[in-house]
């Protein structure tokens, strides 16, 4: 294989891991086709009333349309990525999102993460760590995210501007408990 080869080839098929499927979503409902994606890509996900994490794509619960509520994503080491984030729209239940060594989570993944009217309403903590991709731009994209109660940020070279940053992000979000293990 020539250099390089193999890194497109996965980069290819990540994207194929990240394509929506409008059909599915309506078949099986948002929340199982979200954690279909979110297994394929390698995330886990922990569903509401449950203390264990679901890892296991074969291993997802079965059972009545919407039973199964995704509360909490970790998205640690995944190949999630812009194009896949359709499949949170329908998520009414997220409360907790961490998204650590991701490599395709950039900027406008947090605008469309802090867009989306759901998330909007329930999501109250979410931790971004080493997201080399990150920059200033998108943690301060996160405003729009009324209800978050608790800001990890941590291993974030793309933050140039922290205090700034920081400030305005706190202005915008009283409520807000920031925590920061920037450089």
């Amino acid at each position: 294989l020539p250099p390089g080869s193999c890194r497109a080839f996965w980069g290819w098929l990540n994207a194929v891991f990240n394509k929506v499927d409008h059909e599915r979503i309506r078949a099986v409902g948002p929340d199982r086709a979200a954690s279909e994606w979110l297994l394929r890509c390698g995330a886990l996900v922990r569903y509401q009333g449950s203390p264990k994490w679901q890892q296991d794509y074969n291993g997802l619960p079965t059972g009545p349309l919407g039973k199964y509520k995704i509360e909490a994503i970790n998205a640690t080491d995944s190949c999630i990525m812009y194009r896949g984030f359709d499949y949170l729209d329908g998520l009414e239940h997220v409360t907790d999102i961490k998204l650590e060594k991701c490599m395709y989570i950039q900027d406008e993944c947090l605008q469309r993460l802090s867009e989306t009217n759901n998330l909007q309403r329930s999501l109250q903590k979410l931790q971004i760590i080493s997201c080399g991709n990150v920059t200033d731009k998108g943690i301060l994209a996160l405003h729009k995210l009324t209800n978050l109660e608790y800001l990890y940020l941590s291993d974030l070279p793309g933050i140039r501007e922290k205090e700034m940053t920081f400030r305005v992000l706190q202005q915008a979000l009283p409520n807000l408990e920031l925590e920061l293990d920037l450089e």
